[in-house]
């Protein structure tokens, strides 16, 4: 096993299921060739705080196939509704994902697994510009100040991070000064001992485990250099993540997300956690005619998640000297009724959703509804995208 940033290149919830069983269904009716075996297949596994999604994909005359994909709500399995966080065992989250590959008819045990942003401390240090072999021995030491556990008990990777506009001029500049920025990223060995045992109790081949934001990068960008912002709206935290120049700069996590808007209705209307998480769903930002009061209490608790994003996205257009470009949507809650709208109007710039299948080939009938499905896979696909070039 090994962990890995990846920094270069950078039951079943209703409807799911029923996009899920809608598309096994239609390969079944079409045929076994639909998805010719040219390749090997290989699984990207996506363990979140309220469900586990599983993609699989295969390479086919140079090109990456889907094959088949799921999602699974884990409240269930921890004794609450479906969109809950939960905290389970790694036991239960092996029979989790082993119930979901049935599910999905999932056919390989070769995968890449993400793990959530909480399970790591990214940090951005200043360091002595003295090359990297010396920058070897130095980050340990630095990034001490920053792990709050002893160092021997973390895994650790890092990076140089290019310079961007202001600061690649002064560099020029003043290149007396010397310094340079490093990405650092630091994950307890606990953390990766229990994922570990997750794989091994659903019966698979784990190559490589990486934090969620560089599974997203790699699924939702293009060939983009420009500044980009992506916003990831998990059920318990929100990712904002902006890449410039195809490198991750920043990283932050809002501890807001899809679950707080659901108990905000629930509490304000006095209705079920499924009845609320249902009108969520159906209503989001959006006004329903003379009812408004779905769409009003969704953007009290929105307005705040997108005024922090605001705020990020406002530092480090002052600091750079450069203007993000485009922000893209990503997770669960980015299905939100008029959330693109609305984040459009607050952030003052092009914003879409993560279409993170456009990356592989799809049955062109299957194009509406995965587009559709799209945000909540990015993590998933990304890993997937990996695992297939480290396959070759």
């Amino acid at each position: 096993m090994v962990v890995e940033m990846a920094l270069g290149m950078l039951y079943l919830q209703r409807k799911q299921m029923h996009q899920m069983a809608t598309f096994l269904d239609t390969i079944k009716k079409a045929g076994s060739s639909l998805f010719k075996q040219n390749g090997e297949s290989v699984l990207g596994i996506d363990i979140s705080s309220s469900t586990i999604k599983v993609v699989q994909v295969s390479k086919q005359r140079g090109r990456a196939v889907l094959e088949t994909y799921g999602e699974l709500a884990l409240g269930p399995y921890a004794g609450v509704e479906e969109g809950k966080a939960t905290l389970l065992s790694p036991e239960k989250l092996g029979q989790a994902l082993a119930d979901l590959m049935v599910e999905a008819k999932i056919t390989t045990r070769r995968c890449g697994v993400a793990m959530p942003l909480a399970s790591s401390l990214i940090n951005v240090i200043q360091m002595p510009d003295i090359g990297e072999k010396q920058l070897k021995d130095m980050v340990p030491i630095e990034v001490r100040k920053y792990v709050p556990v002893n160092i021997s008990e973390v895994m650790l990777d890092w990076r140089v991070i290019p310079k961007i506009g202001q600061e690649e001029q002064q560099q020029q500049e003043n290149s007396h000064l010397g310094k340079v920025d490093v990405l650092t990223v630091a994950i307890h060995k606990d953390t990766i001992t229990r994922y570990q045992k997750v794989v091994e109790s659903a019966q698979l081949q784990a190559s490589f485990f990486e934090i969620e934001v560089f599974s997203t990068i790699r699924s939702v960008l293009e060939g983009d250099l420009a500044p980009t912002m992506i916003i990831g709206f998990g059920a318990g935290t929100t990712k904002v993540y902006i890449v410039d120049k195809k490198v991750l700069r920043e990283s932050h996590s809002i501890n807001r997300g899809a679950q707080d808007i659901t108990n905000a209705i629930e509490k304000a209307l006095g209705v079920s956690q499924k009845k609320a998480e249902e009108m969520k769903r159906i209503h989001g930002v959006v006004k329903q005619g003379t009812d408004t009061t779905v769409a009003e209490v969704v953007s009290l608790v929105l307005d705040s998640i997108l005024a922090e994003a605001k705020r990020i996205m406002m530092h480090y257009q002052k600091k750079e000297a450069r203007n993000i470009s485009k922000v893209i949507l990503a997770g669960g809650g980015a299905l939100l009724p008029g959330l693109v709208e609305r984040t459009a109007r607050e952030v003052g710039t092009e914003v879409v959703l993560a279409d993170p299948f456009g990356k592989v080939q799809t049955p062109a009938f299957l194009e509406d509804v995965l587009h559709q499905v799209g945000p909540e896979f990015s993590v998933a696909l990304g890993v997937a995208l990996r695992k297939l070039d480290e396959e070759g």
